[in-house]
């Protein structure tokens, strides 16, 4: 894998933030596990004439300070990420997963408290800085994935480093539809949601920003949302994890919502604020070698035959209107594996069982991957 490492860390530093000379980069860990990985990343930034800061930060003791935190620790961390933003150009965020219920006891007005104060540099971050986001692969992971650990590690490695240029030549023409596309209506078992996309546009996500990646993704017309979707992948969030969500809405709100496990904090969840019964991304999954759902968005999202549908907060370069603090991916897989499914556009069949059916469109079903 030595080889796969240099080269993720090549790709972060050359393509997905393109660095520049003199720019600043921050390096926010999870784990000094791999100081390999690091040195590689580290190597790469220097070689575009950039500079390098790496910050180790624990998760389990972030989440232990957070679940007893004031409004003066509240405070210092939003004068600290106000201090980040202003002066880093590009932020580079290595997550390494222990547990997924490890914040479940963080208070929910804590939550709600720390998000308000740190939504503006959360955008900021977002909207008007480079950024990467990756997880480095942890013993909690393979398990999730249902892999020996080794294994699991070269998977996440090869999965990190897919021809994302080629994918960026692929995407172009489902953009292209996409954006003069009005009405999108989606079937599934347990799902018929009909929405609006018109005038929103579409963006690809080919490494740019996640990794690993592939998606296009849009957003639906505020109010436009009628219907039901039912997940049928793990949703964790907020260090709790649901299954089977189900969610209705009228006129763009979800007036119900349940899952398998605790629909009261189901919904505590999408009380946070007005906008989180609103839905602010609407995006299709491609990425050729993501197949399984193993209860993580970062790969979740990206499975060949997926799409996304998420309540929360919309993006700046796809907005429409919706803002939040919450921004909840879930994941509806459409492979006759996982039950089926179509998506159509403006009355035209588009994907079916997680097919790209039209014939520009084929090329994203990589059958030759």
């Amino acid at each position: 894998m030595t080889d796969k490492k240099k080269q993720l860390a090549e790709l972060i530093a050359n393509y997905s933030l393109d660095l520049q000379k003199n720019e600043r980069v921050l390096i926010e860990t999870q784990t000094l596990r791999d100081t390999e990985f690091l040195k590689d990343l580290i190597d790469a930034i220097y070689a575009r004439g950039a500079i390098p800061v790496i910050e180790a930060r624990d998760s389990v003791l972030g989440n232990y300070m957070a679940k007893q935190a004031n409004d003066k620790r509240i405070e210092l961390i939003r004068q600290i990420r106000e201090f980040e933003v202003d002066h880093f150009d590009a932020y580079i965020h290595i997550r390494y997963n222990v547990n997924d219920y490890e914040s479940k006891e963080i208070p929910n007005e804590i939550r709600k408290k720390q998000n308000l104060a740190l939504l503006k540099y959360s955008d900021i971050r977002v909207n008007k800085r480079k950024w990467v986001l990756l997880n480095y692969p942890s013993d909690v992971d393979a398990y999730k994935a249902k892999m020996p650990t080794l294994d699991f590690q070269r998977f996440a490695f090869d999965v990190m480093t897919v021809d994302y240029q080629k994918m960026d030549r692929l995407v172009a023409p489902l953009k292209k539809i996409m954006d003069k596309t009005d009405k999108v209506r989606i079937v599934s078992p347990g799902t018929d949601l009909t929405f609006s996309i018109k005038g929103m546009g579409s963006v690809p996500c080919t490494g740019k920003m996640n990794i690993p990646d592939g998606e296009l993704y849009s957003a639906p017309v505020k109010k436009s949302v009628n219907g039901k979707i039912t997940y049928n992948t793990p949703c964790p969030y907020q260090g709790m994890v649901f299954h089977h969500v189900s969610l209705e809405f009228k006129d763009g709100k979800i007036v119900k919502a349940t899952c398998d496990e605790d629909n009261d904090k189901l919904n505590e969840i999408f009380d946070t604020d007005e906008g989180a019964r609103y839905v602010g991304e609407f995006s299709l999954g491609f990425n050729p070698m993501i197949l399984n759902p193993m209860g993580d968005i970062l790969y979740d999202e990206k499975i060949l035959g997926s799409l996304h549908f998420t309540p929360g907060r919309a993006y700046k370069d796809c907005y429409n209107g919706n803002d939040s603090a919450i921004h909840w991916d879930m994941v509806l897989i459409q492979t006759e594996a996982y039950g089926g499914g179509e998506v159509w556009f403006d009355d035209v069949l588009i994907r079916k069982n997680g097919r790209f059916v039209l014939e520009e469109l084929q090329p994203l079903n990589f059958e030759n991957r």
